[in-house]
């Protein structure tokens, strides 16, 4: 147990303790101690190892999702196949790679669940430099198409794991040590032997061992500085050279500055010959690696936070604006509905949806009994289409569309583009509308017949949308006054017939 590991130093074992009863006291990172044991349970495995493997992963629905991304991502290419289900993932990339990317992502999942209060914040810092560097380590990694890669990128987040065992349990000790760095003008790690009785690298080293990580992933978060270009690098030195980069370049990265960058552009230099990769292509890797950080990351200054609060502000009044559109025209659909026609309610409909949701294209179509088809009839936005083009046969088809109008209710497809939705999509709609990301099909019925439905549309200009319970309530709202304007008029054409 890593309680009984020892620093050389009475100060140091005193700190280790200190730190051991505030583990106790407070737990483990969230659930990470609890993961860390069952995936290594299963890379240990003997006769069932794939099995077990599997169904750790499986039990955590995140975590799943993220492994199969991951499997099919670009690091993993050269397999030349997609990878559906973790069963498959551990057939093809092997039960220790699965088992490492389950640490990795185990670990990023778990550094966003701190204590509250100011020294979240503090935590919060050094575990996003962590992912950081994992982002770093995973886009060089790939670009070397190195067999040990998945094992680099976790132990490059691990690189730093005795500033995020020490902000995360003993804030107020690190509070204390960045004075000290302040005052003497260097960085933690320079004031950490003199005031822990370890070093930050020796405090990782521990909680690693407590943890009971594997010799592999220990050895890899060792701090290794670039040797002799002449010097021929081991797979066990790469893994620890490509983390102590990868965690160097997060630290410089982090507020995205003209400082951090010559730093970057010098370690390239540095380590570019024991990573068996030019200085330039290294720099490649890493401008990638700050695109999937700013999307990434939450605090980071790389990530813009300000810039995507402001955003994220301004998309939701744009919502509550749109909200307040569709409860407008509902409004005046209650208004005339014992006056307006059901072509008259269809426009007012269609017009309000196309403003609230901000459609890229809202069309109304109308089913035509007679000639056993629905035409479109009415066109708003993006230059309306040429309607002609836009019209199929009334009899079933297995489509999103005839699924629509059979169920009655209201469909959102988030992606349209989705290779495994291709097939529910009709020939008309893919000549068509083909430009559209994302759409809603509205279905009006009455009498139990399907009428027509209203369409509406966004593009690639529009960003990822998902609809609220809130619009799907005004949405169906919006559907029965145009389906109620249907019923009054054929009541009345029924008894004129009468008459």
């Amino acid at each position: 147990m890593s309680e009984n590991y020892k620093t050389g130093t009475a100060l140091g074992d005193q700190t280790l303790a200190q730190l051991w009863e505030c583990t106790r006291r407070r737990g483990d990172m969230p659930g990470f101690a609890k993961a860390i044991t069952s995936i290594l349970g299963a890379m240990r495995g003997e006769d069932d190892q794939q099995f077990n493997m599997t169904r750790t992963v499986l039990s955590d629905p995140v975590l799943t999702q993220k492994v199969l991304r991951l499997a099919n991502s670009a690091m993993y290419s050269a397999f030349g196949q997609h990878v559906n289900t973790v069963s498959k993932a551990v057939v093809v990339l092997g039960t220790d790679a699965i088992g490492h990317l389950a640490l990795g992502l185990k670990l990023i999942e778990e550094m966003g669940t701190g204590p509250a209060g100011g020294e979240a914040t503090v935590a919060h810092i050094e575990m996003e430099k962590a992912v950081l560097a994992g982002i770093v380590a995973q886009q060089i990694a790939t670009a070397a198409e190195n067999p040990r890669g998945e094992e680099a990128v976790v132990c490059s987040m691990l690189h730093t794991l005795g500033h995020m065992m020490l902000t995360f349990y003993m804030p107020e000790r690190w509070l204390e040590m960045q004075r000290r760095a302040d005052d003497n003008g260097c960085d933690i790690d320079a004031v950490a032997p003199a005031m822990l009785g370890l070093s930050m690298e020796q405090l990782g080293h521990a909680a690693a061992l407590h943890w009971r990580l594997p010799a592999r992933l220990i050895d890899g978060m060792r701090k290794l500085a670039p040797p002799d270009e002449h010097t021929e690098t081991s797979p066990e030195d790469w893994v620890a050279g490509l983390s102590t980069m990868a965690a160097l370049c997060a630290e410089s990265l982090w507020h995205d500055d003209a400082v951090g960058a010559a730093a970057v552009q010098a370690l390239t230099v540095s380590y570019s010959a024991m990573l068996g990769m030019g200085s330039d292509n290294l720099m490649v890797a890493i401008e990638q690696a700050k695109v999937v950080a700013a999307n990434d990351l939450n605090i980071a200054p790389l990530s813009r936070p300000a810039e995507r609060r402001a955003k994220a502000l301004a998309q939701t009044r744009q919502r509550a604006a749109g909200n307040k559109i569709l409860l407008s025209g509902l409004s005046d659909m209650r208004d005339v509905l014992e006056t307006a026609s059901p072509g008259q309610m269809v426009q007012i409909a269609l017009e309000t949806i196309y403003k609230g949701l901000e459609f890229s294209r809202a069309i109304a179509f109308v089913r035509n009994r007679r000639a056993s088809v629905y035409a479109a009839r009415i066109c708003f936005g993006n230059d309306s289409k040429d309607l002609t083009a836009m019209s199929f046969d009334d009899a079933y088809e297995p489509n999103v569309f005839h699924a629509a109008l059979n169920s009655d209710r209201v469909i959102f497809i988030e992606n349209a583009r989705d290779a495994k939705f291709a097939a529910k999509l009709p020939q008309w709609w893919k000549t068509a509308l083909s430009e559209a990301h994302s759409f809603v099909i509205i279905p009006l019925s009455y009498n139990g017949q399907a009428a027509g439905f209203l369409y509406g549309d966004w593009d690639d200009t529009f960003p990822p949308i998902q609809l609220s319970p809130t619009e799907f309530s005004l949405l169906n709202d919006i559907r029965m006054m145009v389906v109620r304007a249907a019923e009054r008029r054929h009541k009345q054409e029924t008894v004129s017939t009468r008459a």
